[in-house]
C-alpha cells in the first residue's frame, strides 16, 4: 500500500493544553514538512479529513539546545500548522 503525498505534508496532530482550546474555536495544529506551502497543507487536510479550510497559518518553531551531563546535543526544529476550518470538525480522539 502507498502512502499518498498527503500524509508526507501533514505529519502528525500537534495535542496539548493549548492545542485543545483552539480546537473549540475551530482551529487544529498540525506538524508539517518544512517543505510544506498553504495551499498544499490546505489541499492536504480537506482530503484526509473531508472538511473545509478556511484558512492556513504557518509557525515555524526553532531547534534547541539540550544538555545530558558532559553531552550536548540539539532538540529538532519543526514546522507547525494552524487550520481553521469553515465548517464541520476533525475527531483527533481529544
Amino acid at each position: 500500500m502507498q502512502i499518498g503525498k498527503e500524509f508526507e505534508i501533514i505529519r502528525r496532530p500537534i495535542i496539548t493544553e493549548k492545542s485543545v482550546k483552539l480546537s473549540k474555536q475551530g482551529k487544529y495544529v498540525f506538524e508539517v514538512a518544512k517543505s510544506a506551502t498553504k495551499p498544499e497543507i490546505k489541499k492536504a487536510i480537506e482530503k484526509i479529513y473531508k472538511v473545509k479550510v478556511k484558512k492556513v497559518n504557518i509557525v515555524k518553531v526553532p531547534s534547541k539546545k539540550r544538555g545530558w551531563g558532559k553531552y550536548e546535543g540539539e532538540k529538532r526544529g519543526y514546522k507547525k500548522a494552524i487550520v481553521t476550518l469553515k465548517e464541520g470538525k476533525i475527531d483527533l480522539g481529544i
